[in-house]
């Protein structure tokens, strides 16, 4: 197949468009511009779709969507909805994902916004019964057998990530009901290949544990601020007093879970059907091991100190520009 022609076009009815006598693939400029990366490939791997049903399946004398395309769409893993009037992915993830009926998960996102308390026991027991609750939630979906996985992109691309990024990353897939790929990905200002953090799960997972990434991410930085003015730590001891955090906050989220009360145990099995989702969409993987770093016990310790006494909450910072996610529920 080769490379097409592309195009930025001022559509006002649709996001993308596939031209065969033209060769040409045209993406609409107000989805390049005010939209994330991850939505403007769910529509740009649409477009391909259809220029390789056409050039390469023989798709010329069947309707746009017919199976030949749908046949594309599997082996490109393209969304075959991802056109017209489709919700893009940043949408989807913003709004609730949620059945009318189920009022469970907007409970949930309620409870995030009283764990903002001052008094820190009334803080931590709202963080405390809102992780109940999601696993209730997921018992539940994983009973259901009908939930259906998206895939974003957290954090920044870059051609290095730190040490507590990647821990962080493995935080999300033990409590917040997501899986977690590195994945290849252009970094802008530096012109060069890196790599991202890909997370998949059912959309209200993922805009919690989108969230989450951002709050303690911002969490850190806040922190280590406080805790290095006057000290002039370098970039090592930085990173040591992050995993403290972390190390901290896992400590808290997994004494929650060992509580009679907690539901949290029952949720742990792996769901198959995101299993099966993440073989279809990630068919080759390999797994990557980092070199042990030398710590600083103290500044470590000193990390978990302050990552024990966190409570996720809505409220710290906003979360990232590109997305625009927010976890309190929306009024009106």
């Amino acid at each position: 197949m080769l490379r097409p022609l592309f195009h930025l076009r001022d559509f006002r009815d649709r996001w993308g468009s596939w031209s065969r006598e033209k060769r040409e693939i045209a993406l609409s400029l107000k989805l390049v511009l005010n939209h994330s990366w991850d939505s403007v490939r769910e529509v740009l791997l649409h477009e391909i779709a259809h220029q390789f049903a056409d050039e390469v399946l023989g798709a010329s004398g069947e309707s746009p969507h017919g199976l030949r395309f749908q046949k594309a769409c599997h082996l490109l893993r393209a969304n075959p909805r991802a056109s017209e009037a489709y919700p893009l992915l940043d949408d989807r993830v913003k709004a609730d994902g949620l059945r009318p009926e189920d009022k469970t998960f907007l409970r949930i996102k309620k409870l995030m916004a009283l764990a903002t308390s001052s008094n820190l026991h009334e803080a931590e027991a709202a963080m405390a019964k809102a992780h109940a609750l999601m696993a209730k939630y997921n018992l539940h979906l994983l009973e259901e057998g009908s939930s259906a996985f998206e895939t974003v992109s957290v954090g920044r691309s870059a051609l290095r990530h730190s040490p507590e990024e990647y821990t962080l990353a493995h935080l999300l897939q033990e409590f917040y009901f997501v899986q977690g790929i590195w994945i290849s990905a252009f970094v802008l200002e530096k012109k060069k290949m890196g790599r991202v953090l890909e997370i998949s799960g059912t959309l209200p997972n993922l805009q919690v544990a989108s969230y989450v990434y951002d709050f303690v991410s911002r969490f850190i930085l806040a922190q280590w601020g406080k805790y290095n003015s006057g000290r002039n730590l370098n970039r090592r001891r930085r990173t040591d007093f992050a995993l403290g955090i972390i190390e901290g906050l896992r400590a808290k989220l997994k004494s929650e879970d060992g509580r009679k009360d907690s539901p949290s145990a029952l949720i742990r099995r792996e769901d198959p059907r995101l299993n099966e989702y993440m073989s279809y969409r990630y068919p080759r993987t390999a797994a990557v091991s980092a070199g042990r770093i030398r710590q600083d016990p103290r500044v470590l310790q000193d990390g978990r100190e302050v990552g024990r006494k966190m409570v996720i909450s809505k409220g710290l910072a906003h979360p990232a520009a590109d997305r625009k996610l927010q976890i309190c529920s929306r009024k009106g």
